[in-house]
């Protein structure tokens, strides 16, 4: 992405008219605090964001359609900047209908859409329909589906049928505009009868915001890969560790991070103080409400609709009822918090019965600050804010490492990891793999493949895997953590949300063994800021390619220590999770480090789809790939990507 440094504006001092001094893209966006007071800068809010809140039967204030064709309907969506405020200070945002987030967007299942947006930016914009399954061509990827909107023009997605219900968002695929204010929310209601049972919702839309223009970001984090981490572990957290662990084992654990470059605190690639986490566009001081009347049941509609972050979410003094992940109904599961990655959706019930305030609480992963919300009967009320849990660190067990002290991990040898600390991770330059090894590494027929819906076995790794110089070392053991709640939680007697105990509200009308299995390994290198696909980045790969209709077993291999949400474009997956015919539909799925997690894959939507980690500088450092689903041979279909190749 181009890192612009300067931006030409004039300067009073010279006396030439024309003459200009540079400034930093950081420095315009603050710079804009001014225009922004004579303009009258504020929080930017969309209704359906506001303190209100509506019962199910009068619905969010969504999107008002231009106009209705027949049985079609029409929404236009501006895309512009604009003055925002957060926190006391101002800044430009990338809007949509002049608010951060953008309009609600409330389709019904059935109908036939046209989505059209305007660009007023002076930059090519984008719109990608996160979860929905419609055409190809309007998917809303620069490159991959369509050449992006460049200014002043207008683009339309549709005429579709809207063929599904749920909890989805939009967002921008250009760039890092992500970054800067360009998401929405987007809720589709089912045809026929809903199938939960609530008397009111609020969509609750997490972001993380930063008045530090992303490209500096991007470019900072290229530099050093500790430049955001300000939680660095202590002298006194050394000495903690001495009197609960010993002296050398505190130091030899201290070593094998240095020995593999990497930081076990290295949680986030960026957080607070850099990122401020907002709420349905709000900092945690403007707490944003919701309202309720006691004893009725209220879903949330939670949307992770971050650049980089993951959230932990809870309601303190309510259990929460999860009955939707990723747009898709499941057997309601009671937790106390669940997990977010950044992508992901999940829809909660919760049942206030007391006439008081709740806090909706959604903590950063690594604890460095979080955003907030209340849910209250009345306007004004404050729920407490819990107090924030100590920062997680990473242990050897999240690079596959765990109970290698005595060389024995469930029965098998490993050596030790002195061996180990003799490896060159940050620069093992082995060269590409070739095209017929990008992702697949088992290529066998159906009796050759374990039964669908079952979890995939632990796996040593081969000493001698190469994925190329993005990768800066290797877990010695991968398996599935789908039981795991993750680094940091379950150790407060809470109830969290597991991706094992996820099961479809309904069995599936077809299930069938896969045809194949393809293998693909996340690779990092956190001291370079590399991030790919079995060692290649995005720019150096070519497509992976799945027949039309073909049922294929993507199994994804984590082999970094930070956690990776997958998204797959225009189709859902069925997480193995042991689950058998109930296996859960998604479209995203974090992937832990040392984790091993398999999905199943139909070839229905023809095209070129684009599958990514959903860390946006993971993403354009070059964690993605293509997954082109193959026209039948009789076909003579083309899509935009044929034409780039």
């Amino acid at each position: 992405m181009p890192t612009d440094d300067a931006i030409p504006v004039s300067n009073p001092n010279r006396s030439s008219p024309n003459a200009s001094i540079p400034i930093s893209r950081r420095d315009f966006l603050r710079s804009t605090g001014a225009f922004a007071a004579v303009m009258g800068a504020h929080t930017l809010l969309p209704g359906w964001a506001h303190a209100a809140g509506e019962t199910k039967s009068s619905g969010l204030a969504a999107l008002t359609p231009t106009r209705r064709v027949g049985g079609r309907v029409e929404y236009d969506i501006t895309i512009d900047r604009t003055p925002y405020e957060v926190a006391g200070e101002r800044a430009t945002a990338i809007t949509m209908n002049g608010t951060v987030p953008g309009p609600l967007i409330r389709l019904q299942e059935g109908e036939e859409v046209v989505l059209r947006y305007h660009n007023k930016l002076d930059e090519e914009t984008s719109i990608h329909w996160h979860g929905l399954l419609l055409p190809n061509q309007f998917d809303g990827v620069p490159k991959v589906n369509y050449p992006a909107v460049a200014p002043g023009e207008t683009f339309e997605a549709g005429p579709f049928e809207v063929r599904q219900y749920g909890t989805y968002w939009y967002h921008s695929h250009s760039g890092l505009q992500e970054q800067l204010g360009h998401y929405g929310p987007l809720v589709i209601d089912p045809a026929g009868e809903e199938p939960q049972d609530y008397d009111r919702e609020h969509v609750v839309v997490l972001s993380d915001w930063t008045f530090e223009d992303p490209h500096d970001i991007l470019a900072n984090l290229k530099k050093g890969e500790h430049y955001y981490n300000f939680q660095q572990q202590t002298v006194g957290e050394f000495w903690s560790d001495v009197a609960e662990e010993g002296f050398f084992s505190t130091l030899k654990n201290r070593l094998q991070w240095d020995r593999m470059r990497m930081s076990a605190t290295d949680l986030s690639a960026v957080r607070a103080p850099t990122y401020t986490y907002l709420m349905n566009g709000q900092a945690p001081e403007s707490n944003w409400t919701g309202l309720f009347n006691p004893g009725e049941r209220v879903r949330l509609r939670v949307i992770n609709a971050s650049a980089a972050s993951i959230f932990d979410v809870r309601v303190p003094g309510l259990e929460m009822d999860v009955v939707q992940v990723s747009g898709q109904n499941v057997e309601p599961v009671t937790s106390d918090e669940f997990r977010i990655g950044t992508a992901e959706r999940y829809d909660v019930i919760v049942e206030p019965t007391e006439d008081r305030a709740y806090t909706v609480f959604a903590e950063s992963l690594d604890r460095s600050s979080y955003a907030r919300g209340t849910l209250a009967p009345r306007e004004g009320m404050e729920g407490p804010v819990p107090e924030q849990r100590e920062r997680p660190t990473l242990t050897m067990d999240a690079m596959g490492m765990g109970g290698m002290g005595d060389g024995d991990m469930g029965g098998m040898e490993h050596g030790n990891m002195e061996d180990m600390g003799e490896m060159d991770h940050g620069d093992m330059g082995h060269g590409d793999m070739s095209e017929d090894m990008e992702g697949e590494m088992n290529d066998r027929d159906a009796g050759g493949l374990r039964p669908p819906g079952t979890l995939p076995a632990p796996v040593m790794h081969d000493p001698d895997d190469d994925h190329g110089p993005a990768e800066a070392g290797l877990p010695m053991m991968t398996k599935s953590r789908l039981h795991e709640p993750g680094i940091g939680l379950g150790n407060d007697g809470w109830r969290v949300l597991t991706y094992d105990q996820l099961k479809a509200a309904d069995e599936k009308d077809e299930f069938r063994a896969p045809d194949r299995e393809i293998e693909m390994h996340l690779t990092g290198n956190m001291e370079r800021f590399m991030w790919g696909i079995n060692g290649v980045e995005f720019s150096d790969a070519g497509p992976i390619r799945i027949e039309h209709n073909e049922r294929v077993r993507l199994t994804m291999v984590n082999d970094t220590m930070m956690n990776h949400p997958m998204h797959l474009h225009g189709q859902f997956m069925e997480l193995e999770n042991g689950h058998g015919e109930r296996a859960p539909l998604i479209d995203t799925i974090t992937v832990k480090p040392a984790e091993r997690v398999s999905l199943l894959i139909d070839g229905h939507e023809k095209g070129p789809w684009f599958f990514h980690c959903h860390i946006l500088y993971h993403m354009d450092a070059g964690m993605a790939r293509v997954f082109y689903v193959e026209p039948a041979p009789e076909s003579d279909e083309e899509f935009y990507y044929d034409q780039m190749a």
